[in-house]
């Protein structure tokens, strides 16, 4: 389950992630806590600084607005595997944790059940002119919610979510003694699916999402998490829970990778000419 504050988040945070585990034959359902009809509205904006304007942009109202939103999200969605939309159409305004909204997201979580939460990386508890950051705090505290429920008492039973990725920490460092401090600690390799994620991004024109910004993004962000994972395109997460295994874990990536040649493997794919802008 991800849940995120505006329709296009969970694709730019976590698309290919999602896109590898639809093809792995996993379940994901996303929450959208905004309705997203007053953030990065560039078709409507640029139509009204038009000498000839688009009639039907410049006339749209919020329910115009809210409904295209909802049919790219729909669009791009379908492009990675998604497999259940929750909408909660709140407003973006939206700046501090509420109990409605809270008590809302925790019976999702309890209906769905999911194992593994992705929401973003919560920059300050306290930030409160930031939607990602009230979102988040919104997401912990439904999860902390859900695993109070009590069948005989709210005729369902407690939920308990395994683990939660934050998406969005801005740090590249390789290793811990870069930051000495936080660090995104794990990374999914999206090479297989990043032209699947660029399409899906290109669904979201009406607030320029699309093309040249859609292939910037892979390139400089995915791009520099890849570089950071040895990989061409990554998305980063840091754990919230700690992890316990058996043995000491190392993947099988870290044991095949060759440090020697591994910054020409992963520099071998050019979005911009493999998946050209329209």
């Amino acid at each position: 389950m991800t849940i995120y504050a505006h329709p296009a988040d969970t694709i730019t945070n976590c698309g290919g992630t999602l896109a590898r585990h639809a093809d792995n034959g996993d379940e994901s359902v996303a929450v959208i806590l905004t309705h997203g009809g007053r953030i990065h509205p560039n078709q409507y904006a640029e139509q009204w600084r038009a000498d000839q304007p688009d009639i039907a942009a410049v006339e749209a109202d919020l329910a115009d607005i809210v409904a295209n939103k909802k049919a790219e999200l729909e669009r791009a969605a379908d492009i990675i595997g998604i497999t259940t939309l929750h909408t909660l159409d709140h407003d973006d305004a939206m700046s501090t944790v509420h109990e409605d909204v809270v008590e809302q997201v925790a019976e999702l979580i309890a209906v769905e059940s999911p194992h593994v939460i992705i929401c973003d990386y919560p920059l300050n508890a306290a930030y409160t002119t930031n939607t990602h950051t009230a979102s988040t705090m919104t997401a912990l505290a439904a999860i902390g919610r859900a695993q109070t429920y009590l069948k005989n008492l709210d005729d369902r039973a407690e939920v308990n979510v395994r683990q939660v990725f934050f998406s969005s920490y801005p740090t590249f460092a390789h290793d811990v003694l870069s930051t000495n401090g936080v660090r995104n600690d794990t990374y999914i390799d999206i090479t297989p699916v990043v032209g699947r994620k660029i399409a899906a991004m290109d669904c979201f024109a009406s607030q320029g999402y699309h093309d040249l910004f859609a292939r910037k993004l892979i390139e400089s962000n995915n791009g520099e998490h890849g570089r950071t994972a040895g990989v061409n395109f990554a998305e980063a997460y840091v754990r919230h829970f700690n992890e316990t295994h058996d043995l000491l874990p190392v993947t099988t990536a870290a044991m095949n990778a060759d440090p020697l040649t591994r910054h020409i493997s992963y520099s071998r794919i050019d979005v911009r000419r493999e998946f050209p802008a329209h």
